[in-house]
């Protein structure tokens, strides 16, 4: 069951009983240039980083970051491999042909399974609502007046996976190249030992998303005026009106908008991405009295004073729903705590695999 839809379910059960310019960024990618270049070929399809030390998280400094994203802290990563885009559904459905796997959101749901991640004493669903499905965005009829209620434009959708993104009448003709949705953190992992890689750990994402710029906002530098030309995310008023400036509602095909300095596409935008850390609302604070950690793969166990039933892990980069009013998260440094067995019409992966 797709926990982020709980909130949704509750209502229902109520009814029925979310280069730069300086010459000091042109010589950080010259050098990351330079380091790829000289490294082994990386497989197909990937790019090689070279690692480093970096700071992770936002700056005091950025007033659109959230309470979770402080406070920064030094961090080392070894090198690794990475994806050059988000996985696409052409990738998905040659790891499905090869493999027979069905997607969490393809599944017959089971209440015994789910009621042990609910409250306690949560009644049962009626079956026609306990049926496989995921979340879809739609555009509110109606002026939104609380942006933190996200029931205001996402439906769950019974019959959307990652062969409907929006629902059963809806198929994936001319959406070949672009990124996979509807994608839980069971099915990602399962692509990645299917090709033999990885996810990659919050540090390592970020870290390659910073594209060896330091303390920049975005992946192309701290310019907001380059947004609409660099990253596919919601231009207009959040979730009313979408003036399709930068080209694109929903999903866009991977590489449409330019890569960041290790040639790295949609690291900002597009679709958020999987992490295998856990959210901890605690760990950055933790990690800070810790000084420079290596290679930090998160925190050791799930911490939401938020949803304290709900096991989650941290998802990066935004997506196309992400606006200046809303979220903001095309910023380098943005998280969000997303629950394991979500399906989402805007979560999709890449992957890493470990440089031998």
């Amino acid at each position: 069951m797709r926990l982020i839809v709980l909130p949704l379910l509750y209502s229902i059960l109520l009814l029925v009983g979310c280069k730069d310019a300086t010459s000091k960024v042109s010589n950080s990618q010259e050098i990351a240039k330079a380091a790829m270049e000289e490294s082994a070929d990386p497989p197909e399809n990937m790019v090689y980083i070279p690692g480093g030390s970096f700071t992770m998280g936002a700056p005091e400094s950025d007033t659109q970051a959230w309470p979770h994203e402080h406070p920064a802290h030094p961090v080392t990563v070894d090198p690794f491999y990475i994806d050059k885009t988000e996985v696409t559904n052409e990738q998905f459905a040659a790891f499905v042909e090869a493999t027979g796997y069905v997607t969490v959101a393809e599944r017959a749901i089971d209440w015994e399974d789910l009621k042990t991640q609910v409250p306690p004493g949560t009644p049962k669903p009626h079956d026609s609502v306990l049926l496989p499905g995921s979340l879809v965005f739609r555009q509110p009829s109606q002026p939104v007046r609380n942006l933190q209620d996200y029931s205001q434009w996402w439906e769950w959708k019974i019959g959307a996976n990652w062969r409907h993104p929006k629902g059963p009448d809806s198929n994936l003709d001319g959406l070949e190249h672009h990124p996979v949705v509807h994608i839980a953190l069971e099915d990602a992992i399962a692509y990645c030992e299917w090709a033999g890689h990885r996810l990659p750990t919050e540090a390592e994402w970020e870290f390659a998303a910073r594209g060896a710029l330091t303390n920049k906002r975005y992946p192309w530098g701290s310019e907001r005026e380059k947004l609409e030309s660099s990253t596919n995310s919601w231009t207009g008023e959040f979730p009313m009106a979408n003036d399709k400036e930068d080209g694109y509602v929903t999903t866009a095909p991977v590489s449409t908008y330019p890569p960041n300095g290790y040639g790295l596409y949609d690291m900002a935008g597009n679709v958020w991405e999987w992490t295998s850390d856990w959210y901890n609302s605690k760990y950055y604070s933790w990690a800070l009295q810790q000084g420079v950690v290596n290679n930090p793969k998160g925190a050791p166990e799930h911490y939401n004073p938020t949803q304290p039933y709900v096991k989650q892990k941290v998802v990066k980069g935004g997506s196309f729903l992400c606006s200046d009013s809303y979220c903001a998260s095309y910023r380098v440094s943005a998280r969000m705590a997303t629950d394991i067995d979500s399906g989402q019409e805007h979560l999709g992966f890449r992957t890493v695999k470990d440089v031998e």
